[in-house]
């Protein structure tokens, strides 16, 4: 049986039409979250688009390869190319002593070959650079990133963790599609220059961590636990006492959801992403088709600003030593 597909909101990137809400691959590369069966991973991916979802994020990282790999068998199984709107990244290296940011020109080729391999395509439809490598000026990145576009490997260019600064000289270089920043009810961070930067400068905005490492998923609760291969273990926003207080805001914004507008968290804390100014595409993670069910929930309707500023009000009592996504942040590479 063919799902129903619900009326997907939309929006552009460098001219090209994708739905706003796109799937976040980093869960189903099965390196930090858990393994996912082959089967099951390609299911999620399919029926992703089978629900309007076109956009699909990934990168090299995630699953060292794997998850990439697994989206080009999607793509094999569905058939048709163009349904699928590809955002992959360049950028880390990784080896025994963790990961590391690398924007080598050497590094960028390669990887390009890599991923057009795994994905089994001609060509990726928006190339990130996933982290700023802080040992090699932006603007010789871009040029090389400049190369792709030019041999017609690369239709889109786009940054992710990168700063106004950072992006300035990118765009100096060539020109700049995305950019791609953590953000949701507990990371705003991007509020004070990046989003009025990217709105100014016709720059679409995707946001990873929209569900805040599933803190906002609806199915975290006080006291539970994860495993060493979990991200999570090493966030600090699950460590105590940080987690209680992260904690009771969910549990705060969850009845503000149903009392308010009879939504589920998840379903709140997507919109919210959503209906800030700036934001082109919020990102959701899945590892099965069963965790995509509450897209629908988020899509045809908005949040007022009274419950904007509620929501602001919840965060700032319940959370008093917040932090953000700095553990991510990969380490500075050998010259």
């Amino acid at each position: 049986m063919r799902l129903r597909c619900f009326c997907m909101e939309t929006t552009k990137i460098a001219g090209v039409e994708v739905s706003r809400v796109g799937l976040g691959t980093w869960a189903i590369g099965g390196t930090e979250w858990g393994s996912v069966p082959e089967d099951v991973a390609i299911a999620t991916i399919l029926n992703a688009v089978e629900r309007g979802i076109n956009l699909i994020d990934t990168a090299p990282i995630y699953g060292r390869g794997r998850a990439e790999e697994l989206i080009g068998k999607a793509m094999q199984q569905h058939g048709r190319r163009e349904a699928f709107y590809i955002a992959t990244k360049a950028g880390l290296d990784w080896n025994s002593r963790g990961v590391f940011a690398n924007s080598t020109p050497d590094r960028l080729r390669r990887e390009l070959e890599d991923s057009l391999r795994r994905l089994g395509t001609t060509y990726i439809d928006l190339y990130q650079v996933h982290w700023p490598d802080t040992l090699i000026p932006v603007e010789e990145v871009a040029a090389v990133l400049a190369e792709f576009v030019e041999a017609g490997k690369v239709r889109a260019l786009g940054v992710s963790n990168f700063n106004v600064t950072q992006m300035e000289a990118f765009r100096s270089v060539v020109p700049l599609a995305s950019d791609q920043p953590p953000y949701n009810i507990f990371e705003r961070e991007i509020d004070a220059e990046t989003l009025p930067w990217c709105a100014k400068n016709n720059v679409a905005v995707l946001t990873y961590s929209s569900l805040c490492r599933s803190l906002l998923g609806g199915r975290v609760h006080r006291g539970m636990k994860f495993g060493d291969s979990d991200i999570r273990a090493v966030d600090p926003k699950f460590q105590e006492p940080r987690f209680s207080q992260y904690m009771t805001a969910v549990e705060r914004v969850t009845e503000f959801a149903r009392k308010r507008f009879g939504k589920s968290t998840i379903e709140l804390a997507a919109r919210w992403v959503l209906d800030r100014p700036g934001v082109s595409v919020a990102l959701w993670g899945a590892r099965r088709p069963d965790q995509l069910d509450s897209i629908a929930g988020v899509m045809g309707w908005k949040l007022d600003a009274d419950a904007m500023t509620e929501i602001d009000r919840i965060v700032a009592e319940s959370v008093t030593n917040s932090i953000g996504p700095e553990y991510l942040t990969p380490l500075v590479r050998e010259k």
